[in-house]
């Protein structure tokens, strides 16, 4: 099966069961009550896109998909697949998929990789951060990495309240693909010492012959 066919029936079940607003709110409760592990998750919007995908795509494809070391993508489908959301109303339009290794070898056995990519527009907290506010009263206590970034006086994100789904999108990656990608994590470390392994970073601006298929909502 071709990439625009796996695409378009993938598509036409996605544009039948998902919803096109999405409450933060709503979305987290449904993840936890539901027994979703990632419903803790200040970026509630793309955990809440892969718990739908992995649910509502389940009779059509294998979730989670293939590992490669320690790497996994979140399906497959004639080739592996990653679920991802992301925000239209934002200046940056760089997208942070998968472990670089794992994409290139995958790559190297089924000929591509799939990006499965919610767009939308965001509301974000208020400045006195109620939403935030009513995320961490619901989650209990802090993570150990709340309180160490707190300690050193990090700067908090403003928190997506909300989400309007518009379209979702089916993106092809090769290795022709990789070599116009840049690289995130390449420099960054984790709380061990350990140098993160570096991942793909896409511009969805400069993926257009990429993008195969999309429907709008």
């Amino acid at each position: 099966m071709s990439f625009r066919a796996a695409a378009e029936r993938l598509g036409a079940k996605l544009k039948a069961v998902l919803p096109k607003h999405w409450d933060g709110r709503e979305c987290i409760t449904s993840m936890r009550d539901q027994g979703c592990r990632n419903w803790k998750q200040m970026e509630w919007m793309g955990f809440y896109f892969q718990f739908l995908c992995e649910t509502k795509l389940v009779d059509l494809m294998q979730v989670p998909g293939p590992r490669y070391g320690k790497t996994g993508f979140d399906g497959f489908y004639e080739i592996p697949w990653d679920f991802k959301a992301h925000a239209m109303n934002t200046s940056s339009h760089e997208i942070v998929v998968n472990d670089s290794e794992a994409t290139s070898l995958a790559i190297g056995q089924y000929g591509a990789v799939g990006l499965i990519l919610a767009l939308g527009k965001v509301v974000y907290n208020d400045e006195p951060r109620t939403f935030q506010a009513w995320h961490q009263k619901l989650k209990g206590a802090k993570s150990k990495y709340m309180m160490a970034n707190e300690k050193r006086g990090a700067w908090s994100r403003l928190r997506k309240v909300s989400f309007d789904l518009q379209q979702v999108s089916f993106i092809r990656l090769t290795d022709k693909t990789l070599v116009k990608c840049g690289s995130f994590q390449t420099d960054f470390r984790n709380s061990n010492g350990r140098p993160r392994r570096p991942k793909v970073l896409i511009n969805l601006e400069r993926l257009k012959e990429e993008t195969v298929y999309f429907v709008e909502f």
